[in-house]
């Protein structure tokens, strides 16, 4: 597969997918009101939001539709969104509970890091987020290199990357004043159009390249690994891309260093994914769903107000789901279990 165009709804082109319906449902009021008896009958039973499952999270109407949320995301384009939520009427403890419990209905929350934090906000946390989420040290001055974690919590810009999960799910509870826009693109599109274009660049991502674990299992930061930027297993792709743990790894002692050819093929990853991607905008009450394996996401810098209550709040989520694809037998490194349909992704807890 790795010298052959890859096809489907996966392979989409940006310019493509902004009024395509077939990603995005609007909830109507049936809708609105099942996920409100639900929420009404998980805290008549007292679970606790993280113990959250279909079964204390009764839906009818809308398990139809996150159903076809679930087929899109592995057979079809990779993406799917739900409109319409109203979040005034919520406290953070019933929008956890309702969140954990309609994504149930894709897959099942794992860690999203070693002290087995589950649900995470996005937002800015301010100046010293690399000492509480990972940073090193890079100069005697002490400039510090930011993990992906701790950059996740600032207002700053997110390039392209994947998590570490078959799917990440994204609440908005509120928007920035201006940017913090969300751009998707299909990675099988640019890894089809750099075969187009540079099959020999192709090949340099097809075969490993070290990453570290900066900011992620505790003491990751000496745990480097390699991986291929794009793998192929029983007629399916996937790609797990971020610049930032490329760069973390070459600050390593023990690593080897990229080539000219490596950095010229990750920087035409970016420029293609760039060109080939589409942009939206959240607004409270979106849900978006992102399969990792196909699409490459990434953030615009943004900036809160909090006195006029603009303040950009993500509700995050990643999933392992039942339907997922088998993945290449070097992918264990990072995803433990390779098989279709197993629990996998997240990270691994602490001791």
């Amino acid at each position: 597969m790795s010298n052959e165009k890859i096809t489907g709804r996966c392979a989409w082109l940006g310019q493509n997918m902004v009024d395509d319906t077939v990603w995005q449902h609007h909830m109507d009021d049936e809708e609105l009101a099942e996920i409100d008896a639900a929420l009404t009958t998980a805290l008549d039973l007292k679970v606790n939001w993280k113990e959250i499952r279909k079964k204390h999270f009764p839906l009818n109407k809308l398990a139809e539709i996150l159903k076809k949320a679930s087929e899109e995301l592995e057979e079809g384009s990779g993406i799917f969104r739900l409109r319409g939520l109203n979040l005034e009427k919520y406290s953070d403890l019933e929008l956890r509970t309702l969140w954990m419990g309609i994504s149930s209905y894709v897959g099942s929350a794992c860690y999203q890091g070693h002290d087995g934090e589950l649900m995470r906000r996005i937002r800015n946390e301010g100046g010293d987020v690399g000492k509480r989420h990972g940073q090193i040290k890079t100069n005697e001055k002490g400039e510090v290199f930011l993990s992906s974690h701790a950059r996740t919590l600032t207002s700053a810009e997110l390039r392209f990357h994947t998590d570490r999960t078959d799917v990440v799910a994204l609440l908005c509870a509120g928007q920035a004043k201006t940017g913090g826009n969300s751009k998707l693109v299909s990675s099988v599109s640019v890894r089809n159009a750099m075969m187009e274009r540079r099959p020999d660049l192709l090949e340099l991502l097809d075969a490993p390249i070290w990453r570290s674990r900066l900011g992620e299992e505790e003491g990751g930061e000496n745990m480097p690994y390699p991986l291929p930027v794009f793998g192929y297993r029983d007629g399916k792709f996937t790609s797990h891309y971020s610049r930032t743990y490329i760069e973390a790894a070459q600050l390593h002692e023990g690593v080897p260093k990229m080539s000219e050819a490596q950095w010229e093929a990750i920087d035409m990853l970016v420029e293609l994914a760039d060109e080939l991607s589409f942009e939206m905008r959240f607004v409270p009450g979106d849900i978006q769903f992102v399969n990792n394996h196909v699409i490459y996401h990434s953030r615009g810098a943004f900036e809160d107000d909090a006195a006029s209550g603009y303040v950009r709040d993500l509700y995050r989520l990643w999933l392992t789901v039942p339907n997922s694809r088998s993945l290449p037998q070097d992918h264990e490194i990072l995803w433990r279990n390779v098989e279709a349909g197993l629990p996998r992704g997240g990270i691994a807890l602490a001791g």
